[in-house]
């Protein structure tokens, strides 16, 4: 068992990680970022890539949270993600961090 804190994390982490088409049932879940690891890095990739987390995050854990800020770091084979956001049901701000 998790407390909600946890499952919401549990929650970005499976929207972030899971690329479209590989769920049956929801073939948009997901928003591609395990993709972009072998995409050459420069500003405009970055941005890209907070851009389409921000929206993925907003179109399906919309209703649970509201994000504040993602900052992506595309470093060797390593992708970085944090992302700051606040869960409506407790207005409580928290950050978590991702890493592939």
């Amino acid at each position: 068992e998790t407390d909600n804190n946890r499952h919401i994390r549990d929650l970005i982490e499976q929207v972030l990680f899971t690329a479209p088409g590989e769920r049956v049932n929801h073939p948009d879940f997901g928003s591609g970022l395990l993709q972009l690891v072998f995409e050459p890095n420069s500003n405009e990739l970055a941005i890209t890539t907070q851009f389409l987390v921000q929206g993925a995050l907003q179109q399906w854990l919309g209703d649970l949270i509201e994000v504040n800020d993602v900052q992506v770091v595309n470093q060797d084979s390593t992708l970085k993600v944090t992302v700051v956001y606040t869960v409506r049901r407790t207005q409580e701000q928290q950050v978590a961090q991702f890493s592939r």
